[in-house]
């Protein structure tokens, strides 16, 4: 199972910490740092079921800075993706992929729900 966290971000760290409480086993990796590559983000988007929209970090500076709310329903799939893949600060986080398994943010429940059934 890949994590992929901002290690300044609170919310990462409370995810960590449940993954770490649940014995649940993950490759940590540092969403800026190495940022998604575009191949990834179009994997994990197609294998996701989620709307793309969901892998944008919307409460993020740089997706305001950039005014993408007003600008992504006028952009194509590839170009949301090169644009996700261009900063990881654009990305929702964090983003657990484990196969087709895709979460984006922490929310408790959710993860209970889906993470618990993996292991």
């Amino acid at each position: 199972m890949l994590f992929l966290e901002y290690p300044k971000c609170s919310t990462c760290r409370k995810a960590k910490k449940w993954l770490d409480e649940h014995c649940i086993e993950y490759i940590d990796r540092h969403i800026v740092e190495k940022n998604p590559s575009y191949d990834e983000l179009k994997n994990w988007y197609e294998g996701s079921g989620l709307p793309l929209k969901r892998f944008f970090n919307t409460s993020g500076n740089l997706y305001k800075e950039l005014q993408l709310k007003d600008k992504l329903p006028a952009m194509s799939e590839e170009e949301q993706l090169r644009l996700l893949a261009s900063n990881g600060m654009l990305v929702k986080r964090p983003l657990i992929v484990d196969g087709d398994t895709v979460i984006t943010g922490f929310k408790e429940a959710e993860w209970e729900e889906k993470l618990c059934q993996i292991v």
